[in-house]
């Protein structure tokens, strides 16, 4: 949390050990001094604390896309995709709570200025205002990490797919056949040639996998969308 206080403001003398102390964990009775610091930086512990599980997340969606890309059989392709989905809809979860509670950080900071020695400005005011605003730029860069995540899901997709195509069929599809494949995941019509010549028990195979794929990149993409979405709210609640 000592990196979102730092650079925003200068806590005068009389705060600084009060404001050191919660920072490091040791909290003392709040006194009428302290201009409901001590509970502003609860709140922003718990904040970065979230935002924390935010990162952690990501970080198994990530190893879960490399997974996939490994990924052969249809089954074991739907076993990714429900941890994955799973994942994301509780990135939704924890992101839309940081972003509730940054937007009650701001009416707080609004109303704090009301208070005597509280008013625009101040030590506490700087302090309020740059610390909520160092919680929004956190939450909108984790975002974009899950965007960058997103464009490597869908630009992946297609080189799995390109592969596909090509060990079974043993020539490389054009763009238009990739296309429509991405778009349907509709596999079986490309592969009528090597059904007739493999079997199609076994090319069904390929086609169920990428059936299941296909929807997995779909809703995984649809919903890391929508957290694209709440980032830009985000950047619309007041400074």
């Amino acid at each position: 949390m000592n990196d979102l206080l730092t650079d925003s403001f200068e806590i005068p003398r009389d705060q600084a050990s009060g404001v050191g102390d919660i920072e490091m964990g040791s909290h003392g009775p709040s006194g009428s001094g302290d201009h409901g610091m001590e509970n502003f930086l609860h709140k922003v512990e718990d904040v970065n604390k979230q935002i924390e599980k935010l990162n952690k997340l990501l970080k198994k969606l990530q190893d879960a896309h490399e997974e996939s890309k490994t990924v052969t059989k249809a089954a074991s392709m739907k076993v990714i995709k429900q941890r994955m989905e799973k994942d994301v809809d509780e990135v939704g979860q924890i992101a839309r709570s940081v972003k509730s509670k940054i937007e009650e950080l701001d009416r707080e900071n609004l109303l704090s200025r009301q208070k005597p020695g509280c008013g625009k400005g101040t030590a506490s005011d700087r302090s309020r205002m740059g610390t909520t605003a160092a919680l929004k730029k956190k939450l909108k860069d984790k975002m974009a990490e899950f965007q960058v995540l997103r464009e490597k899901i869908h630009r992946e997709y297609r080189e799995v797919i390109e592969r596909r195509v090509y060990t079974v069929t043993g020539t490389r599809a054009d763009e238009e056949t990739i296309d429509r494949l991405i778009d349907t995941g509709d596999s079986e019509q490309i592969f009528q040639k090597a059904i007739q010549e493999q079997g199609r028990g076994q090319i069904m195979d390929t086609v169920a996998e990428i059936q299941e794929r296909h929807d997995a990149v779909r809703e995984l993409e649809r919903k890391l969308l929508d957290l694209q979405q709440l980032t830009y709210l985000l950047t619309i609640v007041h400074d």
